[in-house]
């Protein structure tokens, strides 16, 4: 045991004095730099007080071994270490495994040096030994330093995530932790095997649907796919490099997923491959992705925005791509990008820290702050019902954040309701608007906010991530798992708001999808002019069996819904009159 040099006291004399207080006191004390008292706080009525003088010497004494601090690799921060002996038997080497990569030590920490050549990714966050073997887990995949070589060698073929975060070795078994799952290799780094059945990411970002598709993009495990409302479900992550799926969107059968560090990625065939186009992004961060249609219907663009999310101060800026996402250009910068949305020719952005929410009328070349009315300028996400704009927004002073209303593009805003610190998802369905609250679950209003309806029956976490809609059911992610609902449960009908530049110029009414059905079918019709509708359903006998719609409806397109839960199977019929127009379709309950 190492001798070591502490103070020691020795008492030399001391003598002893009483005050008596006749109110309690406050006798303050303190400690000097070495650690001995000189003070506190307390309160008294009668003191007794020990004065003593002491000489401090320094005395050798036999202690425990003591932390004595080393070189630093560098300033940033270390992960990880490992130590393995020297290729010559010499002694041991020390690697330290940094976000700048490989250093190694050959004198216990005294020292160090870099030791980077071959490694593409020196953001390391894990390592392991086998043998003489040294594997190193970045952001980028896994990497080789052979018996101690000077060089490293990439050895990620298999690996379908290259986010390698830790790593377990057991006999011949090199087993990797990736942001997707689990790998197993055999051949120390040679191939990888995906090894995760019956593992599925309880945690969605994000949700989207492709005809009977629903589609959870997810912190750790890209994209899961179920084509059975959600009984069933499977990863489709095979091209999808970057596996935290922060935003996923749909232009027509084309789905686009942002990442976190990997840019957009782009789906045709449901999600079987995946391709990178994120050629021209300058910030790989995605945290929101919208599609907006030319007002001539010559074309769509398509907008990114960019940034470190909330709780970050990362800017990134919005980006355009016209020609679905091959090639991308910054139209915004300096911006925390949280969210985007479109309402007619209106594109606006939400954004965290100081910034607010944004408004572009020229397709995202100039762009205008229109906060007035929000308490704090950290939106977390917007939603558009008609002519109406909706903000969630966090605050953490008052006047408390919540949901906000604008009814004219963003020049003023109103607080609505939902006085939370967190309101992050939002879902439109028709007129109604669903809310996930980060402290009280799932809330809706079909008023536009002058009354809201909890909707929480069954779901075992409040703490809401994501909400999607995908037929007839409302999904919701929480940290424990996916959970779904029908639409039925919580309104009874999903009229679509009318859409500002399309106008029908004929009535119409479409066939009901899906036909046959069990047990929700929707109903879509178009009106040329405000009407008073009634659209109801009769079965073979012409017994009226269910009111859909009964009031008077502005001009535009509308949808509602039937739950046909409460009849048997077979053959009914619905029957709309708007004015003096009526017309009849046949549809088909099948149980």
């Amino acid at each position: 045991m190492p001798a070591v040099e502490i103070p020691f006291c020795i008492l030399l004399f001391s003598f002893d004095f009483h005050l008596l207080l006749k109110q309690p006191s406050n006798i303050i004390f303190s400690t000097d730099k070495k650690g001995f008292v000189k003070g506190g706080i307390m309160k008294i009525r009668t003191l007794r007080l020990t004065l003593s003088l002491a000489a401090f010497l320094s005395w050798r004494i036999s202690s425990q071994a003591q932390w004595v601090q080393t070189n630093r690799p560098y300033d940033g921060i270390i992960y990880c270490f490992a130590e393995s002996p020297a290729a010559d038997g010499s002694g041991t080497n020390l690697f330290a495994g940094t976000d700048d990569g490989v250093f190694l030590s050959t004198d216990n920490g005294t020292s160090w040096i870099k030791v980077n050549n071959g490694l593409t990714s020196t953001n390391v966050r894990a390592f392991a030994i086998s043998g003489m073997n040294l594997f190193a887990g970045t952001y980028g995949g896994v990497f080789l330093f052979t018996n101690n070589g000077t060089s490293w060698t990439d050895v990620s073929t298999g690996l379908t995530s290259l986010w390698v975060t830790s790593f377990a070795i057991s006999g011949s078994n090199l087993f990797a932790g990736t942001n997707s799952g689990v790998y197993l290799s055999t051949d120390n780094g040679t191939s990888w095997s995906d090894v995760n059945a019956g593992m599925v990411d309880p945690h969605a970002n994000t949700f989207a649907f492709i005809d009977t598709n629903l589609f959870a993009g997810t912190s750790l495990n890209g994209v899961l796919l179920s084509a059975d409302n959600g009984t069933n479900w499977t990863y489709v992550n095979n091209g999808l490099k970057h596996t935290n799926v922060r935003v996923l969107t749909v232009c027509g059968s084309d789905l686009y997923a942002g990442t976190d560090s990997g840019g957009v990625f782009l789906s045709t065939n449901n999600g079987k491959s995946w391709t990178d186009v994120s050629i021209g992004l300058t910030n790989a961060n995605v945290n929101a992705l919208v599609v907006k249609s030319a007002e001539d219907g010559s074309g769509t663009s398509l907008f990114a925005g960019a940034g470190g999310g909330i709780w970050s101060e990362v800017r990134g800026g919005i980006f355009l791509s016209t020609n679905n996402g091959t090639s991308w250009t910054k139209i915004k910068t300096g911006l925390n990008v949280t969210a985007l949305a479109v309402m007619g020719k209106n594109l606006f952005a939400g954004t965290w820290w100081g910034n607010g929410v944004y408004l572009s009328t020229d397709n995202g070349t100039s762009w205008a702050e229109v906060n007035n009315g929000l308490p704090a300028p950290y939106v977390n996400d917007l939603a558009v019902i008609g002519t109406n704009l909706f903000a969630g927004v966090w605050s953490y002073s008052p006047p408390p954040g919540g949901v906000f209303l604008s009814t004219n593009n963003g020049e003023k805003w109103e607080h609505v309701g939902l006085e939370s610190t967190i309101v992050p998802p939002f879902v439109v369905i028709g007129t109604n608007l669903f809310v996930g609250d980060w402290n009280g679950g799932v809330f809706f209003t079909a008023d536009n906010g002058t009354s809201w309806t909890a909707v929480n029956t069954g779901l075992n976490a409040t703490t809401i991530d994501a909400l999607g809609r995908n037929g007839s059911y409302l999904f919701a992610s929480t940290g424990n798992g996916i959970w779904r609902r029908p639409l039925s449960e919580m309104i009874t009908s999903v009229e679509e708001p009318p859409s500002e530049r399309s106008i029908p110029e004929n009535f119409s009414l479409e066939q009901n999808y899906p036909n046959p059905f069990n047990p929700t079918t929707s109903i879509q019709f178009h009106l040329p002019a405000s009407s008073f509708v009634t659209l109801k359903v009769y079965n073979s006998a012409g017994r009226e069996v269910a009111t859909l719609v009964d009031r008077q409806l502005p001009a535009g397109s509308h949808r509602t819904e039937w739950n046909a839960s409460s009849v048997p199977s077979g053959i009914y019929y619905y029957r709309i009159q708007a004015g003096n127009h009526m017309e009849t379709k046949k549809l088909v309950v099948m149980r």
